[in-house]
This record gives structure tokens, C-alpha cells and sequence, in this order.
């Protein structure tokens, strides 16, 4: 069989993978906090017809002569660059502008907790909500991680006897009590990756960490960090971060792959005909 058919295939797989790529970027382009990402290609094996010589005192040297087999996968990048602000006046809607990510836990119902003994995962998305017992969660019902009013790391309560509540730049949640006093209910921290493409992805905007992700911390626990401090990332209350996709890039890139698919479609059918030919060469 010809080496070209194979090649095709190989090269109709890659243009597949990233069109679904596309897909998901385009399916995604209002999601908060998404993070974009794109394909890399890279060429397979080549099959070596003559090795290469060295140059002698009568001839020179030559070239290795090597036919590629085709096209894979060389990796799905996740881009993190910064969204859009979008504004909502909503205090619970928390955009990070510059490094870090939220730090969200489930699997306790214990105001103050060891961040080994609890389930983590981090987001840019923060759209937060107060569940029944007026703590700070995400849209999936996991709490937000910080130092609560006791200064213990845990999850952040705002009182029910509150009359409002404010959100500042370096995560301190503010209140006003029954006696019309500012008070602190807590510090929203944040966790620094030196690799978040190295992130894994588990839906619902939620991250997972991996031993590639360069993580500020010790056998994959975080080190909290405060907002606006060690280079993190400000908090703004009131707005959202956007996903950072750009149409036009995706469409280009859609056109790209739809065109790459139909080339190498055209590969195949190129070799189908030659193999028919020498098929018929017994008539």
C-alpha cells in the first residue's frame, strides 16, 4: 500500500481533533473564566531511503534521504491569558485581574480545615453565591477558601444578622453588623501556578492539580496567597472575567482545519486512484 493513504489518514485524525478543539473554544466563547485552547502538531517518524555520508578529499558529503509518515498530536495547549472585565454590580461576581486562582473545597462541613483533608479546585470563574448557611460557594456548591474570622484557613461566613457586605481589591470581605460597624468576616486567598496549562481540566470552569503545574506549594497542597501580594492576581467585586476566546482567531483556525481535512481527504482519494491503476495494469 501506498505510504501517501497512510499519511491521510493520520492527517484526517489531527485536522479532527482540532476542529473539536475549535468546537469546544466556540461553544465556550461566553463561558466565565474559560481559558482557551489550541492544537499542536507535530510530524511523525520518518522512514529512512539512504543514509547520510560524510564529505571524503574527492567528494563532498551528502544528505540523509528520509519520506515522512505523516502528522500527529503534539500537544493541546490551555491558554491562560487574561478575559475581558465584564461589569454586573453584583458584590458576589469577583474578577481576578493578573495571576492566581480561586481555591474552592467540598468534602467538609467544618469552618476551619487542613487543605489535605479536604477535596480542592481552582477556578478564574467567580460567580459566588450564599447558600442557606450564609457561606461563600461557587455555582457548584463548593466553599470558598480563605481566612475566616477566627484567622484559620476555611470556609468564609457572612453573618445573617448583616445588613450589607463589601469585597476589596485584597480579598477582605467587610461587613456591617446589627450596630452599624464595619467588621471582617474573612479573606478570600488565592493560589499561583508557575505552569497553569499544566491545570487539569474536570468541567464546571473547575481545575485539578497535577504534578506539572508548578504549583506555590508543598506534595500538592496550595500556599494561600494573598490578593495584590507576592505578584497575585487583585480581586474586583462587582464584574466577572470573560472568556478569553477570540472569534475571529477560531473561525481562521476553524477554516484552517476544514481545509487541512479536505486536502488530505483528496491524499486519499489521489492514492486510491494510483493503487486502481496498477490494479488494472492485468487487463
Amino acid at each position: 500500500m501506498l505510504r501517501s493513504m497512510y499519511s491521510g489518514i493520520a492527517g484526517l485524525k489531527g485536522f479532527q481533533t482540532q476542529l473539536d478543539v475549535v468546537g469546544n473554544n466556540i461553544a465556550n466563547v461566553s463561558t466565565s473564566g474559560y481559558k482557551k485552547s489550541r492544537v499542536a502538531f507535530q510530524d511523525m517518524m520518518s522512514q529512512t531511503i539512504a543514509g547520510a555520508s560524510a564529505p571524503t578529499d574527492i567528494r563532498g558529503g551528502i544528505n540523509a534521504q528520509q519520506v515522512g509518515l505523516g502528522s500527529q498530536i503534539g500537544a493541546i495547549d490551555v491558554i491562560h491569558t487574561q478575559g475581558n472585565r465584564q461589569t454586573t454590580n453584583r458584590t458576589l461576581d469577583l474578577s481576578l485581574e493578573g495571576d492566581g486562582m480561586f481555591v474552592f473545597a467540598s468534602g467538609t462541613d467544618a469552618d476551619n480545615f487542613a487543605l489535605a483533608d479536604v477535596n480542592l479546585a481552582y477556578s478564574r470563574a467567580g460567580n459566588m453565591y450564599l447558600d442557606n448557611n450564609n457561606y461563600i460557594v461557587n455555582a457548584n456548591g463548593e466553599y470558598l477558601v480563605g481566612m475566616n474570622e477566627a484567622g484559620n484557613v476555611g470556609r468564609i461566613e457572612i453573618p445573617p444578622t448583616a445588613s450589607s457586605f463589601s469585597i476589596q481589591g485584597d480579598g477582605t470581605v467587610n461587613y456591617i453588623d446589627g450596630n452599624n460597624q464595619t467588621q471582617i468576616a474573612g479573606q478570600i486567598m488565592l493560589a499561583k501556578f508557575a505552569n497553569p496549562g499544566g491545570l487539569e481540566q474536570i468541567g464546571s470552569n473547575m481545575y485539578r492539580s497535577t504534578v506539572n503545574d508548578g504549583m506555590i506549594g508543598v506534595d500538592g497542597i496550595p500556599t494561600l496567597i494573598v490578593p495584590e501580594s507576592e505578584g497575585s492576581a487583585s480581586i474586583v467585586s462587582g464584574a466577572l472575567e470573560m472568556s478569553n476566546v477570540d472569534l475571529a482567531e477560531e473561525f481562521t483556525n476553524m477554516i484552517i482545519a476544514q481545509r487541512g481535512f479536505q486536502a488530505n481527504t483528496r491524499i486519499i482519494t489521489t492514492s486510491d486512484e494510483i493503487l486502481q491503476e496498477l490494479v488494472n495494469l492485468k487487463r
